[in-house]
């Protein structure tokens, strides 16, 4: 009896795989030490003094408000940023949902895709706004068919997902102007939509993704006093640089492969950006019976790389990865299109000669896309696993000592402030912060802020212990072992918390006391 029941289960059942990446999410992000780009916009939320206080805060960080929001609202139910690392887990969830039940992609291609480096990973273990917009772009995918009868939902999910975070944008923008494209030129479906549609439905959808495009501009776009502006150090390239351009097709390479070619080397550069051409030509000639896809593909791709070359290339995979979420989001779209010889047509080449072109070309971009998830698929599972056993930050490890030897109701300094916002947030309090010389707890680089070195840190403690707080000891917590000569206190080692994959998470912690004479 048992084995019949055995028997009928259906293994390829999605649901059984929704709830196999649902544990294994659970498992993983509960135990993923979380880092200073996750909480620092828990403690934005948690510090601002009020409205206007957290909107100021936000427009530092370069990323629109509705990851921001959300964080307001879970934590006015709990306190704690567990909570927000189970919220972004129902966000990744939720993808995977779509894709299995609503995609048009096989079964082998959703399971290489569920547990892949993004929806497996980075967009899962990591809390940040990209998980949000990973789930808007495939919630477009799934009402995309809407906009016969209506524009106004789409506009909905387009106008949030431009207010997710800047790649989103990127996405947004295209399939707006996809959108605009297809009603100017595509006749019949212009007049389904006419027949269908309420009277004021353009007017209202263009309404809202005019209100919701100002929001995120208005927030992505730094104030005068920011030196990062969001991560963005770096002024405008506006010179030829064909260095430069092989390493911007590196990022493309890098979004489908997850492999990033050696910017020091000509023939890595090279080979990547001539594999990152022929998968991009590819691409282009199977959409080229779905000219609307294909609009798509070509423009949210210009988008991007002309945005890598010219500002900001991409630091982590979690950028340029967008690349790999605009090819799925393509292919989906391509489902919903009927095959079109309009570009065979404007190509004015010989009808036979195109078609065998165009299956040649289907084969291998069929091979590429297969190769590019079976890559983004071991990535995944290697992200994951290396999660597990080594700690993505030792924030939690350091955090866990100091409450267990109940350290935690000392004076602490922290240093540098930048590398710290995963400690006050594990900590649930606000440190001591050279850099700002008073109580921080999040980091926004505006004026006001010095980085320091050692030496001033030490000077500055003196100067509490002696004129302000008047202790006898401090607790010190580095992020970099110490290496400055301290003449006027007595510095003693406590422990360090080096076993981190970011090298820039790792903790060093230290008593701090009065020198006393002999």
């Amino acid at each position: 009896m048992t084995s019949t029941k055995i028997s009928n289960l259906n293994w390829r059942s999605p649901w059984l795989i929704i709830f196999i990446f649902s544990i294994l999410g659970l498992i993983g992000i509960l135990n993923h030490s979380m880092w200073r780009d996750e909480l620092n916009p828990w403690l934005i939320v948690k510090y601002s003094q009020s409205f206007t206080d957290l909107i100021n805060n936000i427009s530092y960080e370069g990323h629109p408000v509705i990851w921001y929001f959300s964080l307001a609202v879970l934590m006015s139910i709990i306190d704690n940023p567990i909570i927000m690392q189970l919220f972004h887990l129902g966000l990744a969830i939720s993808s995977i949902i779509i894709i299995w039940l609503y995609s048009p992609f096989n079964y082998r291609q959703k399971f290489l895709f569920t547990f892949s480096y993004l929806p497996f990973y980075e967009f899962l273990l990591i809390s940040r706004n990209y998980a949000y917009g990973m789930l808007l772009v495939f919630a477009v995918c799934v009402f995309f068919a809407s906009r016969k009868k209506t524009y106004i939902l789409l506009s909905l999910l387009l106008g949030l997902l431009a207010n997710t975070n800047a790649y989103a944008v990127f996405i947004s923008f295209a399939l707006i102007v996809t959108l605009l494209v297809e009603l100017c030129f595509d006749i019949e479906h212009r007049n389904e939509y006419s027949q269908q549609a309420k009277k004021y439905d353009l007017i209202i959808s263009l309404i809202i993704i005019v209100a919701s495009y100002f929001l995120a501009i208005s927030m992505i776009t730094p104030p005068a006093d920011s030196y990062l502006h969001g991560g963005l150090s770096d002024g405008w390239l506006t010179t030829l640089d064909i260095k430069h351009i092989f390493k911007t097709l590196g990022k493309f390479f890098g979004g489908y492969y997850l492999i990033i070619p050696t910017s020091k080397r000509w023939l890595d550069l090279i080979g990547c950006g001539i594999i990152a051409g022929l998968t991009m030509v590819f691409t282009v000639i199977k959409l080229s019976k779905k000219p609307i896809p294909l609009f798509f593909y070509l423009l949210v791709n210009l988008e991007i790389i002309t945005f890598a070359y010219l500002r900001f290339a991409g630091s982590g995979h979690r950028h340029f990865g967008h690349f790999y979420i605009a090819l799925i989001a393509a292919l989906w779209l391509e489902s919903y299109y009927p095959d079109s010889n309009l570009i065979g047509k404007i190509w004015n080449y010989p009808f036979k000669n195109y078609q065998k072109i165009f299956k040649f070309a289907c084969k291998w971009q069929h091979i590429i896309f297969m190769i590019s998830l079976y890559m983004q698929f071991f990535g995944g599972i290697y992200g994951f696993t290396r999660d597990l056993i080594i700690p993505f930050s030792a924030s939690r490890a350091t955090v866990e000592y100091i409450q267990k030897n109940n350290f935690d109701n000392e004076f602490i300094v922290a240093s540098r402030d930048a590398n710290m916002a995963a400690i006050s947030g594990y900590l649930n309090r606000q440190l001591y912060y050279p850099e700002l010389q008073t109580m921080g707890s999040f980091t926004l680089f505006k004026a006001g802020r010095k980085e320091v070195e050692q030496p001033e840190v030490f000077r500055q403690i003196e100067s509490l212990m002696q004129e302000k707080l008047q202790v006898e000891k401090i607790l010190l917590i580095l992020h970099q072992e110490l290496q400055s000569k301290v003449n006027n206190l007595k510095v003693i080692p406590i422990q360090k918390f080096e076993k981190a994959w970011v090298n820039t998470e790792r903790y060093y912690l230290y008593w701090v006391q009065r020198s006393r004479p002999d």
